[in-house]
């Protein structure tokens, strides 16, 4: 069975103590600012196809005491396919989203969207650079 904890890096530094390690809560701080863009690096390399219909939103989250906009899409079955957070929810946001999401995957045959203006249009650019090939079907 698995379990899923969130641990502060001050909880963590007490574990460690316990098991005979001096670490400070900094430090582990610091790691995870140095590795975390390596270890996503990694984990994309093993990431496994996903299907060619997606579903993507956006939702207003807190982040470090800051409102912010998460994007986010999954496939048909629900695995996800890429997330990108932005401090604003306009066209060149949803761009930088959807180009990012068809970069590290393959091009999807149809994408479905709420019923927001900056997603649409930022999906009509893209299918711009389409001409000549298939484009991405909005739904």
């Amino acid at each position: 069975m698995k379990f899923r904890f969130s641990l502060s890096y001050r909880e963590i530094e007490e574990l460690c103590q316990l098991r005979g390690l001096d670490i400070d809560h900094s430090t582990l701080q610091r790691w995870v600012e140095r590795f975390a863009s390596l270890l996503d690096t990694r984990f994309r390399q093993r990431k496994k196809k996903v299907h060619s219909s997606w579903k993507m939103d956006e939702t207003y989250i807190k982040l470090k005491g800051r409102w912010v906009f998460l994007y986010r899409a999954v496939d048909k079955y629900g695995a996800t396919i890429d997330f990108l957070i932005r401090k604003k929810r306009d066209t060149q946001a949803a761009k930088s989203f959807f180009r990012k999401a068809i970069r590290e995957n393959v091009k999807p045959e149809k994408i479905n969207v709420d019923k927001s203006g900056a997603n649409k249009a930022a999906l009509d650019a893209i299918n711009q650079g389409y001409l000549d090939k298939q484009q991405i079907e909005i739904r």
